[in-house]
Parts: C-alpha cells; structure tokens; sequence
C-alpha cells in the first residue's frame, strides 16, 4: 500500500539523519572528545589551541539543525504508522461485512478467515509483566498485534505505536503456539519494568 511506502521512505530518511549525526559527534570526539558542551576556549578566552576550533563550530551547529529535523521527521513517521493503522483498521472492517454478508447467502457457515503468516516472534518475557499477565509466552509467534499484521507490518516501531497509543486499553493479539491458534488480550501500561509490556519481541525471519 502507499503508505507502507511513504512510510519506508521516512525511515529511510530517518536512518541517514543519524548517521550524519554520528559522523558529527564522532568527529568532535576525535577533537579532544569536546562533545556538545566543553569550552572551545582557553582560560584566557581565546580559542584552543590543541583543536580545531572552525571544525568544532561547524559540526556543533551541523548537529542542532539535524536534530531539529530529527524530531520532524519523527513525527512524520508517527502520523504515518497512525495512517498506517487507519487503513488495516477499515480494511478488517469490510472484509468482516463481507464475511458476514456471504455467510448469511448460503448454507451453513462459511469461514472467510485468511491464513496469516507470524511476522513477529517473542523470545523474552519477564515475569510479572503486562505480557505475562496477558498470557504471552516466548516463543508465540505473532499473528495479529491490535492492527498490526503481516500484510502492514514494517518494522518493530509499528508495534512500538500501537502499544504507545493503545497504553491501558487491551488489544486483541492472535499468536501461532506450538501449530494451534490461540487469542489473548493483552494490555500495554507502565509497570515495575523496562517498556510497557515487558518483553522482547523481534521480526520473524521464516
């Protein structure tokens, strides 16, 4: 869909922001490790000696700007994965209207279900967690993630929105558990750990 693309390409733009970023601060670390902050002059106020002050001065300024179209640019992404989201939302929508409509046109039921692939597996998950509690166990695979599956899924930080957006409210999630099916509702919200359901989860490479 398009706006996988669009949402490819901002990434993509994203990736090159940091990466000019860290060729800056890297070459502020080969001046004297001066960073963003330390003083480019001497007790005496002049200008250091032992660096290359011009160079410092440029990169410093270079790094303020990218960071400002850093943050643009995220929030770019943002709209896009919530555009993103929209879509599988209404595409769910009508296929369910459409299964309903077919089932109610012929004789006993007929299952409009698509065989989805797992585009994610969970290999952690700590105890006590929102995952846990909601019944995630390592090594499901996932299936449906709220609004996130295969057909939609680009990356860890379309999970990351949805859990982001959905904090406090469950989601349905559908994993592949040793060959069978199995739907649990699990809800994102701060607890004693690390994110906001306490697990790792990472592309499926199959």
């Amino acid at each position: 869909m398009a706006a996988t693309t669009k949402y490819k390409s901002l990434c993509k733009k994203k990736d090159e922001i940091e990466e000019q970023i860290k060729e800056l601060l890297d070459l502020l670390e080969s001046q004297k490790g001066v960073g963003l902050k330390e003083p480019l002059t001497d007790a005496e106020g002049y200008p250091r000696a032992d660096i290359d002050v011009y160079s410092c001065r440029h990169a410093r300024h270079q790094i303020s700007c990218l960071q400002n179209d850093h943050v643009a640019i995220m929030k770019d992404i943002e709209e896009e994965l919530t555009n993103i989201h929209q879509q599988a939302r209404e595409q769910k929508s009508q296929t369910d209207l459409l299964s309903q409509s077919m089932s109610s046109s012929v004789d006993g039921p007929v299952s409009m279900e698509t065989d989805r692939h797992p585009f994610a597996v969970v290999d952690r998950v700590d105890p006590g967690s929102p995952a846990a509690y909601g019944g995630l166990e390592v090594s499901d695979e996932l299936l449906e993630f709220g609004s996130v599956m295969s057909e939609n899924f680009v990356g860890l930080q379309t999970l990351a929105s949805v859990m982001q957006h959905s904090k406090g409210r469950p989601l349905r999630c559908v994993v592949m558990r040793k060959a069978r099916k199995v739907t649990l509702s699990v809800t994102p919200n701060t607890w004693s750990g690390p994110g906001l359901l306490g697990c790792n989860i990472k592309p499926n490479k199959k």
